[in-house]
């Protein structure tokens, strides 16, 4: 375990740059766009800050060992964060459900969850209950 799972909020200093980049985007272009161009100005700022990242990354969904279907996340970052952007007012338990089985089909420890409202960007982290570190 490295330093930065070892403290108390995990990956502490890359969710904070995170969680920056999502105010920035949200100052600057407020509320009402679509979800594609929130994940086009993210991009943009991940980029800009010399942040990893993959955008609509795909995973498979199998079934008895075959695969069936292809999902996308809207963004991993740095290979350790899965972040997922919506537009809306509120979390639905279906947005927060998706971020668990992402977190589930790819190992990671922790995803951010976004949403862009008309009062301003609202965050919720999730954890993989999975994982032995936790």
């Amino acid at each position: 375990m490295n330093q930065e799972e070892d403290s108390e909020v995990l990956y502490k200093d890359l969710s904070y740059k995170i969680v920056g980049i999502l105010y920035e985007v949200y100052n600057e272009l407020g509320c009402g766009y679509p979800e594609k161009i929130y994940e086009n100005a993210i991009a943009k700022s991940l980029l800009e800050n010399g942040i990893n990242y993959k955008r609509q990354a795909p995973y498979r969904i199998m079934f008895y060992g075959e695969t069936i279907g292809r999902n996308y996340i809207d963004f991993i970052i740095e290979d350790i964060i899965v972040l997922e952007i919506k537009r809306g007012d509120y979390f639905s338990r279906k947005n927060i459900e998706q971020i668990k089985k992402y977190l589930a089909v790819t190992g990671m420890k922790l995803a951010i969850l976004a949403h862009f409202t008309s009062n301003g960007v609202k965050i919720f982290r999730a954890f993989n209950p999975n994982n032995k570190y936790l």
